[in-house]
């Protein structure tokens, strides 16, 4: 099988500039020097894509998976490293990028495809059918200055898969348009692949990756930290989100490493009544750091103390959230008709959560102590990005449903 794209030992390097000197006297007293820092957006990259795969690229935002793309279709040029491209590229990374405002749609087609590298002839032959796809109707000969920008957005989208590309590169587009219209781009996207076209792809959303990608690689400040399998690259992604890896937190740079911080510091009212002192989760049949199995059941330990050994009622609530922080599950034990908790001295508060339908991700998970009379919120104490659930289904979502299926036949 040959080799459509081959990175070899990549680095992409940017000087971020502090101060600049307008005036002459501060040139000739500086002898022309700017003073800058560098940044590496890329370390020492080394992959390679067949023909006819697709391969994801997946870390966190400033990993280098956007500058990776842009090296890849020539855009910006590495600083070290050779990449090596076989065949025609199209780049879905800023579309629009080239559209002139004053010029209509029409002819900014004509002059987007023209910079994408394809024959005027084949524009001519293909037009409508770009026009078609990016759903602009009646407003293809007005000026592009009066459309949306999820409009052109879908215009550029248009002409880049229509320029028959042997090699698509695609950088967080498939959010454009509405519902219907992301569905045509995947569906597009999927024609490339029975075609046996080569699909380089960043997202940040794994379920849409796993869904698209043969395999995958993880990027971190600039540094391929694995690859394999789609499940195996999410869960290497998982890790490092759960470790706290971020622009400001290098893992890798002994200067700015930190421990990973789990739990957050908890928040209490004024009164402090009741502490939470301790909040962790263990699987049925993992340890309290391991990942919980999907559609195993849990324990959440919620470590709590009393101050003054004052017996206090207390409803406790539960809150779920993913990755992106939206919230899962809701719940507390007074809207779920339960018997207040009374709590007194120390101890630990236990509540088992009964086969969990989750999907495979990251999870944070808040607890909250609420004073039953008078409703103050006495403590709470999350756990973020911390819980890992694991799944072995191959569907996507939040929830990991199992089902059955039969056929009624009518006589």
């Amino acid at each position: 099988m040959s080799v459509s794209v081959d990175v070899r030992d990549v680095s992409k390097r940017f000087r971020l500039v502090h101060d600049k000197y307008n005036s002459l006297k501060e040139r000739v007293i500086h002898a022309g020097r700017i003073p800058h820092e560098d940044f590496w957006a890329l370390r020492d990259i080394s992959l390679q894509v067949n023909e006819g795969e697709t391969v994801g690229l997946l870390g966190h935002n400033g990993s280098g998976k956007s500058t990776l793309l842009k090296c890849i279709a020539g855009i910006l040029q590495p600083t070290r490293g050779e990449i090596a491209v076989r065949g025609r590229v199209a780049s879905m990374l800023e579309l629009g990028a080239g559209f002139s405002d004053e010029l209509s749609g029409r002819a900014n087609i004509f002059l987007n495809a023209s910079l994408m590298g394809m024959p005027k002839r084949e524009i001519e032959s293909k037009i409508d059918d770009i026009i078609e796809f990016a759903e602009i109707g009646p407003f293809i000969d007005n000026q592009v200055r009066f459309y949306s920008s999820r409009s052109e957005t879908r215009l550029g989208f248009a002409v880049a898969v229509n320029m028959d590309p042997h090699i698509l590169l695609v950088d967080e587009v498939l959010a454009v348009g509405d519902e219907n219209f992301q569905r045509k781009c995947i569906d597009k996207i999927r024609s490339f692949q029975k075609e046996g076209r080569t699909i380089v792809f960043v997202s940040h959303a794994p379920d849409l990756v796993r869904s698209i990608c043969d395999r995958a690689y993880v990027l971190d400040h600039g540094k391929i930290v694995g690859h394999g399998s789609v499940q195996d690259a999410i869960s290497i992604l998982r890790d490092f989100q759960m470790a706290g890896s971020s622009l400001v937190n290098d893992p890798n740079d002994p200067l700015h490493a930190k421990a990973p911080v789990k739990l957050s510091t908890h928040h209490n009212s004024a009164e402090k009544r009741v502490l939470i002192s301790n909040l962790e989760i263990q699987g049925e049949s993992t340890g309290a750091s391991a990942p919980i199995q999907s559609g195993d059941s849990a324990t959440l330990r919620v470590g709590y103390e009393v101050v003054n050994y004052v017996p206090v009622e207390v409803i406790l609530g539960i809150e779920i959230l993913d990755a992106k922080g939206e919230t899962v599950y809701r719940g507390d034990t007074a809207t779920l008709e339960m018997p207040p908790l009374e709590l007194s001295a120390k101890g630990n508060v236990l509540v088992r959560l009964s086969a969990l339908p989750l999907g495979e991700g990251v999870y944070s998970i808040a607890v909250s102590l609420i004073d039953r009379h008078g409703g103050t919120l006495l403590d709470w104490k999350s756990m973020d990005n911390s819980v890992k659930v694991l799944c072995p289904q191959k569907s996507s979502g939040v929830l990991a449903l199992n089902f059955s299926t039969f056929v009624e036949q009518e006589m």
